[in-house]
């Protein structure tokens, strides 16, 4: 019987440049979600001139910056950082549903990956412990994502600097 062939991310970071924008609300959570992806990033190999950040009001803008590092040609990959903590009104649901759509976009219609760190919290406390507190940061996460998503792309669409690792799967 045939082989069937299994191609993967992988986490080398070494060449890829990156993406970040970051919301200014709620910066205090925010700047930690930074901290992770930069941290991330860094330690698997991506040079600090390869990185850029975006800064921009709130999670409502994400998208539209997203959208214009992504038609720059300047990226492999992006990173989507945002808190979003659930108030009185219906306002919450909205930024959120919003939010979430433009960043699908902007992978659908650019074919570039979109590492989806904006926390939706119901509490600051959940925003604090998701954000570098108690050993989880989705910054971190959805960094590592990212990064692994343009290392699989690179693969897939057959860069010539990108060898796949590739492991036959056989049948038992």
């Amino acid at each position: 019987m045939s082989e069937i062939r299994e191609i993967t991310g992988g986490l080398d970071g070494a060449g890829k440049r990156f993406g970040i924008v970051a919301s200014r609300f709620n910066v205090r959570w925010v700047d930690g979600l930074i901290e992770g992806a930069l941290e991330c990033l860094l330690g698997q190999g991506v040079a600090r001139e390869d990185i850029v950040i975006a800064r921009v009001p709130g999670a409502w803008e994400i998208p539209l910056a997203l959208q214009a590092m992504a038609t720059s040609g300047q990226v492999d990959a992006l990173v989507a950082l945002g808190v979003v903590i659930r108030g009185e009104t219906a306002h919450f649901d909205y930024i959120c549903a919003e939010c979430s759509r433009g960043i699908s976009r902007v992978t659908e219609s650019t074919g570039l990956p979109v590492g989806f760190g904006v926390l939706t919290c119901e509490t600051e406390e959940q925003a604090a412990a998701r954000s570098g507190g108690r050993g989880q940061n989705k910054g971190r996460e959805a960094a590592l994502a990212a990064l692994e998503m343009a290392n699989l792309l690179s693969r897939l669409r057959g860069s010539a600097a990108a060898a796949p690792p590739v492991r036959a799967r056989g049948r038992r």
